[in-house]
């Protein structure tokens, strides 16, 4: 494992941000660990991708600084660009070139002699189980294919801190799994890697700490279980005999617990935060009254749990609103353009 990178590898403090009289940053505050996946994670329009590029050096801000490994966005954008490298939402590669071309023309283009660049677009392919498909245009790529390549692109130069924009957006439960593989295997060789996401489940597997962000600026920080606890001891999960009777159980909730009542995808279920001041005797007591509650009202209980706050719990309570499902298209990038 490569220990280049200690301290931050991203300082950025009231960053702000305006296209026309939207401000898609509004004084955002992020630091980020060297050497650690650093989530961030927000609902379509939160401003993700756009600190992104401003981190990049795509976009300059309106006001704010921002460094990334001690060199200003601004004044020393170059040195930013020789320390970083991006993946977008969406490939940036030649469609109608292989993969293997595409790889070989990259590592011509940062500087790579013909047998270097050969050898490396092997290396990546063969790391990236894509060897068999080598040969193949990349407009013939699944999509976790091209997700896979289009990050081999974007490490062909091994940077020292990675952009993920929404990685795995529109991927099936595999390719996913095979891109958060690739991800802890950049972050094992020493690359700092700023991930952002909707998939909440994505940012609870890979970060080590998440930044939460809503309307341009930061509203919570911290590593997931930290940021699971600010908002209680645990989280009661019930599902009922009678679906036609979740609106019933939906107000008994509220009006017991005081919290506001999250409505599963199961038409049977719904989650509620128990013991807001943090301890596990509290939320047992809550959710003990709360379910003798729902019997005296006549509302069947047919499955019951009590258990650890859930990132996209942790989201709604935060926010008011819960997480934007994953598979919506983040607008941002077309503001940013």
């Amino acid at each position: 494992m490569s220990n280049r990178n200690t301290g931050l590898a991203v300082e950025a403090e009231g960053l702000v941000r305006s296209f026309g009289s939207t401000r898609a940053l509004d004084g955002l505050d992020l630091r980020v660990p060297a050497g650690t996946v650093y989530g961030v994670l927000g609902p379509n329009g939160a401003g993700k991708t756009t600190a992104v590029r401003v981190l990049a050096t795509l976009l300059r801000p309106d006001g704010g600084t921002a460094r990334v490994f001690g060199h200003d966005v601004v004044r020393d954008a170059d040195a930013v660009r020789s320390r970083v490298s991006l993946t977008g939402q969406y490939a940036s590669l030649d469609e109608d070139l292989t993969g293997a071309e595409n790889l070989v023309l990259l590592g011509r283009l940062l500087g790579l002699g013909r047998v270097a660049a050969r050898d490396r677009a092997e290396q990546l392919l063969a790391a990236f189980g894509l060897t068999e498909a080598a040969g193949r245009q990349v407009k013939k790529y699944s999509g976790g294919m091209r997700r896979r390549i289009d990050i081999a692109a974007s490490i062909l130069n091994t940077p020292d801190l990675l952009f993920l924009d929404e990685p795995t957006t529109g991927l099936d439960p595999r390719s996913r799994n095979q891109v958060w593989a690739i991800v802890r295997a950049v972050v094992a060789y020493g690359t700092t890697v700023l991930l952002t996401t909707q998939y909440l489940d994505e940012a609870d597997q890979l970060a080590g700490r998440i930044a939460v962000v809503d309307h341009g600026r930061v509203i919570a920080e911290g590593t997931p279980g930290e940021l699971k606890a600010s908002i209680g001891a645990g989280s009661v999960h019930i599902r009922l005999r009678d679906p036609e009777q979740r609106p019933q159980a939906e107000q008994v909730l509220r009006a017991s617990l005081g919290v506001p009542v999250q409505l599963a995808a199961d038409p049977a279920a719904l989650t509620a935060r128990v013991g807001e001041h943090g301890t596990d005797l509290e939320a047992g007591t809550q959710a003990a009254r709360a379910l003798g509650e729902l019997a005296a009202a006549g509302i069947v209980v047919d499955d019951f749990s009590l258990g650890q706050p859930s990132l996209d719990e942790v989201f709604l309570a935060l926010t008011d609103h819960p997480a934007v499902p994953a598979d919506e298209r983040d607008d941002e990038l077309e503001a940013a353009r």
